[in-house]
């Protein structure tokens, strides 16, 4: 699979990490392991004449200082090769063992510099990067050497980023799983998690997403700056009406597409994978996916379908490579899968369409519907109707030989009493009837059908999902008797007008919930998530439960932590609170858990012990906490209102750059 794997490595757990992973592609497969390390040898030198000026008075004659200078000079550089080869003796014994080709290396210069210029003159064809090194401290997320190199080279590269052994908090799953989004990269990510399923044995997994929510809370903050004369001329309910009836679902059956394909493309291989498609900001729902699975390895293009292509790397995969807790393999393979597999997934015909295809005679109807289906595809095409096929015989056939086909077809059928063929008649009023029957009583109108495999929301005469194509006995009506229910336990319910004149119920436990998000944009984006979806699940009330869904803001259960109490990933609970100098009470444990978690909950965490610090608390109450927390939101209100933004508040990396 792999030819040549580069190992750089400074004797850091994730250097060895590297090696062991390394190792594992390359066992049995007639491939050679390059190993270096970098050592800068010039700049110690450069570094000893700046301090010679510090150095005792009996070292000042210049006879001396010239003398010391050599010992220096040969001490630091003789040193330096000794530690240089005691690094890649590790590596190379451990080939040895193995009986893998190995190739040591040592380089002299700054470290990144020369990493970048061996890969560039060498052939590797995958680059096993630690995401730290030996200068890793607690809050490090990714090494400035790690990222200086990964911006600069165009080879595959795996980063490690889990260490078994030190990262026991966060078992690893075992599963490969590539993200694709219809990029040549994605696609080349998946062939080659392919070719690592088949290497390692792990299970395969492909994802991708789209977000449906952008447009609704750029239609609700446009509402605060457009005046009513301006407003009408956008005409909010018809522009509204058109998201969630085109484009939001366009989009879900574009992604499921890729979904598709990516399916037969790894079936062709003789493996099976499962797929999944994730609604919301690539960037979120991929981390959170991440934290929740935390996969043995994460593939994903080095830039994106929307990426320029002389892009370093990718805006999506620059944020995941930094938080996802996985390793991390950044594909700049390219692949694009066979056009008619594409067309065929992401392609659907109207009637009359369908009608003009019948007439085509059967013994060259598939050739002419795969020339179709390829001139649609290319032209950007997602329905054919009797125009396009127009359009596309006029370019591939001579003229009148369409006209022809279909006098012989009509021919044919004529001598046969042969049927339509190839087109599969389904019974869609059995269907309906037997699908309504379990909702006998109900208005039909009100009845919302949910899809059990992809989650698409569609009307009560749906015979299959119109997003994954999933049969009818995979949807499932949405029970809203239970989400009434839930509605009556929680207090008053108020009734909210959207920016298109729409009438959304929120009971106040869910208003509760979601004012627990700073004020601004990011409440925004909230707001707009939680009411798009209840609009089109025809919810009503919204209550908390239904927000906390959507939000999927709920702690990821990782397992028992030995004592009886299941550790919370990215959440707070009692073994979770550092408490050096503080007793937190079990009420302002449960206080802070109700702040949204993440950035914002360690955040809150933060600003209550600086609180009770700056007040000489050392009982943190629930009283105390609400104070705390009350300075948190002033601190974030205030710096959001000053124009800073959420990735301002996320965990930066220290770096030199």
């Amino acid at each position: 699979m792999f030819k040549n794997i580069y190992i750089p490595v400074d004797n850091s757990d994730y250097s060895n990490e590297c090696i062991d992973i390394a190792l594992g592609f390359a066992k049995g497969n007639d491939t050679t392991i390059t190993a270096s390390h970098v050592y800068a040898a010039k700049m110690h030198d450069v570094r000893f004449r700046q301090m010679e000026s510090g150095l005792p008075e009996e070292y000042q004659d210049e006879q001396e200082l010239e003398k010391q200078r050599n010992i220096h000079d040969q001490l630091i550089t003789k040193g330096m090769e000794v530690i240089t080869d005691s690094y890649l003796d590790v590596p190379k014994f451990r080939c040895e063992e193995e009986k893998i080709p190995f190739v040591g290396k040592s380089l002299e210069g700054r470290n990144w510099i020369e990493l970048v210029r061996d890969i560039k003159e060498s052939d590797y064809d995958l680059v096993v990067l630690g995401a730290l090194g030996l200068g890793a401290i607690k809050d490090s997320m990714i090494g400035t050497v790690a990222e200086r190199v990964i911006r600069r080279i165009q080879t595959d590269t795996l980063v490690v980023k889990h260490l078994p052994g030190l990262h026991e908090d966060k078992p690893s799953s075992g599963k490969i799983v590539v993200a694709v989004d219809g990029s040549g990269q994605s696609f080349g990510g998946l062939k080659t998690g392919i070719e690592l399923s088949k290497l390692t044995g792990r299970p395969l997994e492909v994802i991708s997403t789209f977000d449906p929510y952008f447009h609704y809370a750029m239609f609700n903050s446009l509402t605060g700056v457009l005046s009513k004369e301006a407003g009408k001329v956008f005409k909010f309910e018809q522009q509204e009406k058109l998201h969630e009836d085109i484009i939001d679902k366009g989009l879900a059956k574009i992604y499921q597409a890729h979904l598709e394909i990516s399916r037969k493309i790894v079936e062709e291989e003789g493996i099976d994978c499962t797929i999944r498609l994730l609604d919301g900001k690539v960037f979120e729902k991929v981390l959170q996916y991440a934290r929740e699975e935390n996969p043995f390895l994460l593939i994903l293009g080095r830039i994106g379908v929307h990426s320029a292509q002389d892009m370093d790397i990718g805006g999506n995969a620059e944020n995941l490579l930094r938080l996802v807790p996985c390793n991390v393999f950044l594909s700049s393979k390219v692949f694009k899968p066979p056009i008619d597999m594409q067309a065929e997934e992401s392609i659907d015909w109207t009637v009359e369409a369908k009608e003009r295809l019948k007439n085509i005679p059967g013994f060259v109807r598939p050739m002419a519907t795969s020339a179709i289906l390829r001139y649609a595809l290319e032209r950007g095409h997602s329905m054919i109707t009797s125009g396009v096929i127009t359009e596309a015989v006029q370019n591939i056939l001579p003229a009148g030989a369409m006209q022809a086909m279909q006098k012989i077809g009509e021919k044919m059928r004529e001598k046969t009493g042969a049927e339509e063929g190839g087109y599969e008649n389904v019974d869609l009023n059995s269907l309906k009837d037997e699908m309504m029957a379990a909702h006998a009583g109900k208005n039909p109108e009100d009845i919302r059908m949910k899809c059990g495999d992809c989650g698409a929301v569609m009307g009560h005469d749906a015979v299959k999902c119109g997003v994954c194509n999933a049969g009818v006995e995979r949807l499932l009506p949405i029970d809203y008797d239970q989400l009434e229910a839930e509605g009556a336990n929680e207090g008053d319910v108020t009734t909210v007008t959207t920016f298109d004149s729409v009438e959304v119920n929120w009971t106040q436990e869910a208003i509760d919930r979601l004012n627990e998000y700073p004020e601004g944009h990011i409440r925004r984006k909230a707001h707009a998530r939680i009411e798009k979806n209840a609009r089109v699940q025809k919810i009503s009330p919204i209550t908390v439960a239904f927000v906390n869904k959507i939000l999927n803001e709920k702690a990821v259960t990782n397992g028992d932590n030995g004592n009886g109490d299941s550790k919370t990933e990215m959440g707070v609970n009692a073994q979770d609170i550092d408490d050096s100098g503080f007793n937190w009470s079990p009420e302002a444990i449960q206080r802070l858990e109700l702040v949204p978690q993440g950035f914002m909950r360690d955040n809150t965490k933060k600003r209550v012990l600086e609180y009770a610090q700056k007040n000489n608390i050392t009982d943190i109450t629930l009283t105390v906490a609400e104070e705390g927390i009350e300075e948190s939101k002033k601190m974030m209100e205030n710096a959001l209102a000053n124009g800073l933004t959420l990735d301002d508040f996320l965990p930066k990396k220290e770096s030199n750059v």
